[in-house]
Protein backbone atom coordinates (compact mmCIF):
# COMPACT_ATOMS: atom_id res chain seq x y z
CA UNK A 1 0.00 0.00 0.00
CA UNK A 2 2.54 2.51 0.85
CA UNK A 3 3.64 1.99 -2.63
CA UNK A 4 0.67 3.69 -4.29
CA UNK A 5 1.02 6.60 -1.14
CA UNK A 6 3.00 9.39 -1.16
CA UNK A 7 3.93 12.81 0.18
CA UNK A 8 5.01 16.17 -1.88
CA UNK A 9 4.42 19.61 -1.82
CA UNK A 10 1.18 21.03 -2.99
CA UNK A 11 1.08 22.38 -6.80
CA UNK A 12 -1.32 24.86 -8.07
CA UNK A 13 -2.58 21.63 -10.41
CA UNK A 14 -4.03 19.65 -7.11
CA UNK A 15 -6.63 22.64 -6.89
CA UNK A 16 -9.82 20.37 -8.15
CA UNK A 17 -8.02 17.32 -5.31
CA UNK A 18 -8.16 19.26 -3.02
CA UNK A 19 -11.60 20.84 -2.87
CA UNK A 20 -12.67 17.14 -2.91
CA UNK A 21 -11.53 16.71 0.16
CA UNK A 22 -11.18 20.29 2.09
CA UNK A 23 -14.63 20.91 1.12
CA UNK A 24 -16.23 18.61 2.94
CA UNK A 25 -17.50 19.31 6.88
CA UNK A 26 -16.18 15.78 7.45
CA UNK A 27 -12.54 16.27 6.82
CA UNK A 28 -12.99 20.04 8.49
CA UNK A 29 -14.83 19.55 11.97
CA UNK A 30 -11.43 18.84 13.80
CA UNK A 31 -9.73 21.60 11.44
CA UNK A 32 -8.95 25.17 12.36
CA UNK A 33 -10.16 26.54 9.08
CA UNK A 34 -13.28 25.87 7.22
CA UNK A 35 -14.42 24.39 4.50
CA UNK A 36 -13.63 25.24 1.21
CA UNK A 37 -16.16 25.85 -1.08
CA UNK A 38 -14.80 26.61 -4.40
CA UNK A 39 -12.34 25.91 -6.77
CA UNK A 40 -11.25 29.54 -7.01
CA UNK A 41 -11.12 29.13 -3.09
CA UNK A 42 -8.99 26.05 -3.08
CA UNK A 43 -6.77 27.37 -5.53
CA UNK A 44 -6.12 30.71 -3.62
CA UNK A 45 -5.65 28.90 -0.65
CA UNK A 46 -2.96 26.36 -2.54
CA UNK A 47 -0.93 29.33 -3.58
CA UNK A 48 -1.37 31.37 -0.55
CA UNK A 49 -0.83 29.42 2.64
CA UNK A 50 -0.04 25.58 1.64
CA UNK A 51 2.89 26.68 -1.11
CA UNK A 52 4.23 28.85 0.92
CA UNK A 53 4.09 27.13 4.58
CA UNK A 54 7.63 26.43 5.69
CA UNK A 55 6.39 22.87 5.76
CA UNK A 56 3.05 21.51 4.17
CA UNK A 57 3.03 18.40 2.20
CA UNK A 58 0.06 16.65 0.11
CA UNK A 59 -0.88 13.29 1.02
CA UNK A 60 -0.95 11.58 -2.10
CA UNK A 61 -2.44 8.53 -3.45
CA UNK A 62 -1.43 7.78 -6.79
CA UNK A 63 0.20 11.49 -7.54
CA UNK A 64 -3.40 12.60 -6.62
CA UNK A 65 -4.07 14.68 -3.33
CA UNK A 66 -6.22 13.16 -0.63
CA UNK A 67 -5.25 15.42 2.39
CA UNK A 68 -2.11 16.91 3.98
CA UNK A 69 0.00 17.21 6.63
CA UNK A 70 1.76 20.38 8.06
CA UNK A 71 4.52 20.93 10.58
CA UNK A 72 5.02 24.44 12.05
CA UNK A 73 8.14 24.64 13.79
CA UNK A 74 8.62 27.38 16.84
CA UNK A 75 11.20 29.81 16.75
CA UNK A 76 14.05 31.15 19.31
CA UNK A 77 14.52 29.27 22.28
CA UNK A 78 11.35 26.64 21.14
CA UNK A 79 12.89 25.68 18.10
CA UNK A 80 13.32 22.69 19.39
CA UNK A 81 9.53 21.66 18.98
CA UNK A 82 6.60 21.99 15.89
CA UNK A 83 2.96 21.21 15.13
CA UNK A 84 1.87 18.39 13.30
CA UNK A 85 -1.74 18.85 11.66
CA UNK A 86 -2.98 16.67 9.74
CA UNK A 87 -5.98 15.82 7.65
CA UNK A 88 -7.37 12.69 4.87
CA UNK A 89 -10.50 13.13 2.90
CA UNK A 90 -13.08 11.22 4.25
CA UNK A 91 -13.34 8.64 1.59
CA UNK A 92 -9.87 7.18 2.60
CA UNK A 93 -10.55 6.80 6.41
CA UNK A 94 -9.79 3.63 8.03
CA UNK A 95 -7.19 2.33 5.03
CA UNK A 96 -4.03 3.04 6.72
CA UNK A 97 -3.20 6.06 4.33
CA UNK A 98 -2.62 8.73 7.33
CA UNK A 99 -0.91 6.62 9.01
CA UNK A 100 1.58 5.40 6.23
CA UNK A 101 1.99 9.03 5.30
CA UNK A 102 2.82 10.14 8.42
CA UNK A 103 5.55 7.17 8.91
CA UNK A 104 7.13 8.81 5.61
CA UNK A 105 6.70 12.52 6.82
CA UNK A 106 8.75 12.25 10.67
CA UNK A 107 11.80 11.59 8.94
CA UNK A 108 11.64 14.10 5.94
CA UNK A 109 10.24 16.69 8.96
CA UNK A 110 13.84 15.85 11.28
CA UNK A 111 16.15 16.17 8.23
CA UNK A 112 14.28 19.54 7.26
CA UNK A 113 14.61 21.03 10.74
CA UNK A 114 17.79 19.95 12.40
CA UNK A 115 17.27 21.66 15.77
CA UNK A 116 14.20 19.88 15.82
CA UNK A 117 13.74 17.34 18.73
CA UNK A 118 10.27 17.37 19.48
CA UNK A 119 6.90 16.77 17.21
CA UNK A 120 3.66 17.57 19.53
CA UNK A 121 0.12 17.22 17.70
CA UNK A 122 -2.79 18.42 19.91
CA UNK A 123 -6.29 15.70 19.04
CA UNK A 124 -10.03 16.68 20.12
CA UNK A 125 -10.88 14.51 22.84
CA UNK A 126 -14.02 12.59 20.88
CA UNK A 127 -11.43 13.01 17.60
CA UNK A 128 -10.62 8.75 18.17
CA UNK A 129 -9.69 7.94 14.77
CA UNK A 130 -6.71 10.55 14.93
CA UNK A 131 -5.23 9.30 18.28
CA UNK A 132 -5.62 5.90 16.65
CA UNK A 133 -3.55 7.28 13.62
CA UNK A 134 -1.30 9.37 15.94
CA UNK A 135 -0.42 5.94 18.11
CA UNK A 136 0.26 3.54 14.95
CA UNK A 137 2.54 5.93 13.55
CA UNK A 138 4.45 6.02 16.79
CA UNK A 139 3.58 9.55 18.53
CA UNK A 140 2.99 8.73 22.35
CA UNK A 141 -0.10 10.28 24.49
CA UNK A 142 1.48 12.29 26.86
CA UNK A 143 -1.61 13.91 28.74
CA UNK A 144 -5.14 15.54 28.71
CA UNK A 145 -5.43 19.61 28.62
CA UNK A 146 -8.87 20.71 29.70
CA UNK A 147 -10.16 23.42 27.88
CA UNK A 148 -7.16 23.89 25.87
CA UNK A 149 -7.78 24.43 22.24
CA UNK A 150 -9.99 27.19 20.46
CA UNK A 151 -11.63 25.29 17.19
CA UNK A 152 -15.11 26.13 15.53
CA UNK A 153 -16.26 28.86 18.33
CA UNK A 154 -15.70 26.78 21.58
CA UNK A 155 -12.67 26.04 23.57
CA UNK A 156 -12.12 22.18 23.85
CA UNK A 157 -10.45 19.07 25.81
CA UNK A 158 -7.59 18.02 24.02
CA UNK A 159 -4.92 15.51 24.61
CA UNK A 160 -1.07 15.94 23.59
CA UNK A 161 1.16 13.29 21.69
CA UNK A 162 4.56 13.68 20.99
CA UNK A 163 7.16 12.22 18.71
CA UNK A 164 10.95 12.64 19.99
CA UNK A 165 14.31 12.33 16.84
CA UNK A 166 15.12 9.50 19.48
CA UNK A 167 12.15 8.05 18.76
CA UNK A 168 13.17 7.49 14.91
CA UNK A 169 13.73 3.15 14.18
CA UNK A 170 16.70 2.68 12.29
Amino acid sequence: MESRISIRPFKESDADDFLSWAGDDKVTRYLRWNSIATREEALAHIQQVAIPHPWRRSICLHDRSIGYISVRPESGDDRHRAHLGYAVGSGYWGRGFATASLKMAIPCVFQSFPSLVRLEALVEEDNLGSQKVLEKAGFVKEGFLRKYGFNKGQIRDMFIYSFLRDDIKN
